[in-house]
């Protein structure tokens, strides 16, 4: 039981037990010394990432008194069927307030993206097609255009129409390939529009793009996008 207090304790009483300095959690200061006290710091690390990206009211005095106990085999000071109630009304609240915030941001991104796109398809060079998709040629390439059934390789840098980079080719300084019909649509069909050797710039609906469901942290729901992009090639 000792070894395993020094394990986990290390972690939990080092990492999260705190003082209280003006409002602020400050945390102890520890020495990672042994192998143990190094494990336990990885371990509090896995632990403290979960509490934060929880983003819960987390008491540390109190949190570090139920590892403690539960280590120790001190009797707990919330009976097993409590702490689950408790937890699960907490997530169940949560997930009720993530999903008011997800509506709230989706309702505010489709908002956004239809004047964007109602501006931005009165300036000159840009067209419009029937669904929706809007493109400005940046270079005009004279190869042959892609069908939805080939694969292609491009360069690309994707933003949202705030300016925020959510992904380029060119920064990882290597093109991809991909099936044309096997992204979203407004790539299969704005792509197959572009000569090879042309760099087209793509504005890109929310229905066109990601839709409600977004994409990772950057793209959120019913986002507008914007895309450049360079074809390549048609590959065989």
């Amino acid at each position: 039981m000792k070894v395993k207090l020094v394990v986990i304790s290390l972690a939990v009483v080092g990492l999260v037990a705190c003082n209280q300095d003006a409002g602020k959690v400050v945390p102890k200061d520890v020495t990672l010394d042994t192998d143990a006290q190094k494990l336990s710091y990885a371990m509090g690390m896995d632990v403290g990432k979960s509490l934060k990206n929880l983003d819960a009211d987390v008491d540390a005095d109190a949190f570090s008194a139920a590892v403690r106990d539960v280590l120790s085999d001190t009797t707990p000071k919330l009976v097993e069927e409590v702490a689950a109630n408790i937890k699960q009304t907490f997530f169940r609240k949560k997930q009720a307030e993530d999903m008011a915030k997800r509506k709230n941001a989706a309702a505010d991104n489709k908002a956004k993206g239809v004047a964007f796109l109602a501006e931005n398809a009165k300036k000159d060079g840009v067209k419009v097609t029937d669904s929706g998709l809007q493109y400005e040629v940046i270079t005009m390439g004279d190869g042959v255009k892609p069908k939805a059934e080939n694969t292609v390789k491009v360069h690309y840098k994707g933003t949202t129409i705030d300016g925020v980079e959510f992904d380029s080719s060119y920064s990882r300084g290597q093109p991809i390939s991909f099936p044309l019909n096997g992204v979203i649509k407004g790539w299969t069909e704005g792509v197959a529009l572009m000569p090879v050797g042309s760099k087209f710039r793509f504005f890109i609906p929310s229905e066109l793009a990601y839709g409600e469901r977004g994409a990772g942290a950057k793209i959120g729901p019913n986002s507008t996008l914007i895309f450049e992009v360079e074809l390549l090639a048609i590959e065989k």
